[in-house]
């Protein structure tokens, strides 16, 4: 017969009154303590300061910075910004409210970043307070049976020397070999028998200890030296000069604790801008083989001295590093209006469109004119024609240079106030006078001829650029100056790191027991290991000190 459920329980309760009544099979419910507001804080910060957290947070601050690699930053890109918002007119909102487009100054990632830096502090202290306490202890008391230890070995040894105590002869001599190979040793002899406790691998525990430090180091380090540190743009035109000062950058991204005035004073001139292409006909035709900005640096109380700026090898000037970000040419344009006034003069940096050096620049004369001319230009180094008619770039040296300019007229919106791009021009409201659809040809031009420009009002003139560049069209550098006084430290906390991370990888953390007791005919000797956590050499480690131990055992009882 069958027994119902509570008699079951009662009849269990007669034969085991020691059974607890929260037993699994027990009809008494659990009740679960108050934690009350004390106790849920105090298990949110053990949530947070849990190893698991703080891998979680890591691996989440990682995921967090991949936005700002897929969008363009303002810090870094404010044009692409605005580029981005004219192309997808519908999402801009969405994503810049997110903070999309400043992924390093949102909240969303400075919280995980705040939570790495807590999670990582909490999880330091407790664990270094322990492991001090850890190295400051002496090695545990040798276990009664080896024998059950995942490594063990043992042998009988004669005993030489009736005169002293075999066994603790014999444990001396292991003493001395543990201590030769860096094992902590201790002692612990009885009445008839000796032992000693051996460990080493404290360095893993502090390899570990300091990787996390390191992280806090690079977190703290960023952290600050991006409040102080400074980023600008520059292009800078052959035989022309930039000063390091606030208004000549093009752009400048400061750290929160930096104004700008406080620059340091010196200035770089663009010598000469050098670069080799791959002749026509070789492999790799047109493939550029070197870039080299030649500068020269100017500062106060020193000597000029000359510098070359090349691709992933800057110069450091004052503490400030400057790097090559990019090329092009700037053909030097002078737009005279029907009197022959000059209205305009300057070297304009045309932005290259592909590998051949096909590029775009944009000219704006605000004043001098009847009315205010943009004129959009394609700067063609070596002209080919496409079979459409088309003009492109066949090859990317300056070996048959030809510009072309669309010519046109109405408000530019400079005078509203608003910020425009030098390298853009909104063409909706303007009227077109040459190229496109107006019924007009391009102007066309070559180094040292002029054409006219649209109704009269004046003329445009490409300066041939020989007398000062070398070359019929001037190039220009982009160059990036960068301040980053966390540098050094961001490098050394990487370093320990790394470090860090090997020695707590690759040092194996074991202890290892010699017991010698006295047998007939001898001396009975253990050897036995133990590994906290994988250890694949542990086994082979027991075996090799118990052959060396057994050598040098044999070898001074003969020596005696």
């Amino acid at each position: 017969m069958s027994r119902s459920r509570s008699e079951s329980e009662t009849t269990d309760e007669a034969f085991d009154p020691l059974r607890p009544s929260d037993h699994n099979d027990s009809a008494a419910e659990i009740t679960q303590p108050a934690l009350g507001a004390a106790g849920w804080l105090r298990w949110a910060w053990r949530q947070l300061t849990s190893m698991r957290t703080a891998l979680l947070l890591l691996l989440s601050l990682a995921i967090a910075a991949v936005p700002g690699s897929l969008f363009p930053q303002r810090s870094a890109d404010p044009n692409g910004v605005i580029q981005w918002e004219r192309d997808n007119p519908d999402l801009f909102p969405l994503a810049d409210m997110v903070g999309l487009f400043d992924v390093y100054q949102s909240p969303w990632f400075a919280a995980i970043y705040l939570l790495l830096f807590a999670s990582l502090i909490g999880c330091v202290i407790p664990r270094t307070r322990h492991h001090y306490k850890a190295l400051r202890s002496q090695p545990p008391r040798t276990p009664a049976r080896l024998s059950r230890l995942p490594a063990h070995h043992e042998t009988t040894l004669p005993a030489h020397n009736a005169q002293q105590d075999p066994a603790k002869v014999a444990v001396d001599i292991a003493e001395r070999q543990l201590r030769r190979i860096g094992y902590r040793v201790q002692r612990y002899d009885g009445t008839g028998w000796a032992s000693l406790s051996a460990e080493r691998g404290y360095l893993r525990e502090t390899g570990n200890l300091i990787f996390h430090v390191a992280l806090v180091g690079v977190l703290v380090s960023v952290g600050f030296g991006s409040a102080f540190a400074y980023t600008g743009q520059r292009v800078v035109v052959e035989g022309t000069t930039f000063v390091n000062a606030l208004s000549d950058y093009s752009s400048f991204n400061p750290g929160r604790f930096v104004d700008g005035a406080g620059l340091a004073p010196y200035s770089l001139t663009l010598d000469d801008f050098q670069v080799s292409y791959r002749l026509p006909g070789t492999a790799g035709a047109g493939q550029a083989g070197d870039f080299s900005a030649d500068v020269t640096i100017r500062a106060p109380g020193a000597e000029d001295r000359a510098e070359s700026v090349i691709v992933n090898r800057p110069i450091t000037v004052a503490g400030d590093r400057v790097y090559l970000l990019g090329n092009g040419y700037a053909p030097t344009l002078t737009i005279r209006d029907s009197e022959g006034a000059v209205v305009y003069s300057e070297s304009q940096p045309f932005l290259p469109q592909d590998s051949n050096m096909t590029s775009l620049g944009i000219i704006k004369i605000p004043d001098g004119l009847p009315e205010q001319l943009g004129l959009v230009g394609f700067f063609y180094p070596t002209q080919g024609v496409l079979p459409s008619g088309a003009f492109t770039s066949i090859y990317p040296d300056a070996a048959n240079p030809v510009l072309t300019l669309n010519v046109f007229s109405g408000d530019l919106g400079i005078d509203d106030g608003t910020p425009r791009s030098v390298y853009t021009l909104e063409v909706e409201g303007l009227t077109q006078h040459t190229g496109g659809d107006s019924g007009a040809d391009s102007l066309e031009l070559i180094p040292g001829q002029t054409a006219e420009l649209p109704n009269g009002w004046g003329s445009v003139t490409w300066e041939d650029a020989l007398d000062v560049a070398g070359e019929p069209v001037k190039r220009f550098a982009s160059l990036q100056i960068q301040n980053d006084p966390s540098g050094t430290w961001v490098l050394v906390f990487a370093t320990l790191a790394t470090l860090g991370l090997f020695a707590g990888l690759f040092v194996p953390r074991r202890r290892l027991w010699v017991k010698a007791v006295p047998a007939a005919g001898g001396i009975h000797i253990e050897y036995a290991g133990l590994a906290r956590g994988e250890d694949p050499t542990l086994a082979r480690a027991v075996t090799d000190l118990a052959a060396k131990h057994t050598t040098a055992y044999t070898a001074e009882a003969q020596d005696r």
